[in-house]
């Protein structure tokens, strides 16, 4: 147990960093923040490297595509250029449609605002992971980045720690069980945590280093 708990200690002081953070969103239970987690979803659950995903979502904001009326109301190729400015070209036009549905059915089913989902799915993260996938490009992975990072919004999904948080878990010789790794990483938020094992399912460096850590 003390060797896990070493491990997972090295882990988030290593990698201890949510992927809406790094994408330079302040995480909040309000409108734009929470879109712009829409979009970083979207963008992270594509077969792309996480880094160029980051770089998308932060130039898709530089551009003025941060809530969904805007996104809505830009055009096509503003959409376009904005992705390849990222570095996400090998998906950026069925993107660009897919960002445009998707900001149009958000404007038109919720107001604009993911709350609204929220209320809809009543507190229940099965209701909340079934209504994210009503949006184009979204699916069970986007749905699960999606929430992964909101719970610390929106408590009610917390702790999350999906599949992939878990592969992670599994190549750190943890425990594939929620509540024993919230317990082994103490009073750190479950994104913080549920991030940083996702980046040890993804690159094996990453678990590598923190159990040499560990000892």
């Amino acid at each position: 147990m003390d060797r896990q708990r070493r491990a997972v200690r090295e882990l988030l002081d290593a990698h201890g960093r949510t992927y809406a953070d790094e994408a330079g969103i302040r995480l909040r239970d309000t409108p734009q923040p929470l879109y712009r987690l829409l979009v970083l979803a979207h963008l992270l659950s594509a077969r792309i490297r996480a880094s160029v995903a980051l770089a998308t979502a932060r130039a898709l904001h530089e551009a003025g595509l941060r809530d969904p009326r805007r996104m809505a109301e830009a055009g096509w190729q503003e959409r376009v250029d904005a992705l390849g400015r990222g570095g996400y070209r090998r998906y950026d036009e069925r993107t660009a449609t897919q960002l445009g549905e998707a900001a149009e059915l958000l404007n038109e089913r919720w107001g604009g605002d993911l709350r609204r989902l929220r209320r809809e799915a009543d507190g229940k993260v099965s209701g909340l992971r079934h209504l994210l996938q009503e949006f184009p490009g979204i699916g069970p992975a986007g749905a699960d980045i999606f929430l992964r990072e909101a719970q610390g919004v929106w408590p009610e999904a917390a702790p999350y720690l999906d599949a992939k948080a878990l592969q992670g878990a599994e190549r750190l010789n943890l425990p594939k069980d929620t509540e024993r790794l919230v317990e082994l990483a103490g009073d750190t938020d479950p994104a913080v945590l549920a991030a940083a094992l996702v980046r040890a399912a993804v690159d094996k460096d990453v678990a590598e280093d923190a159990m040499r850590r560990a000892g």
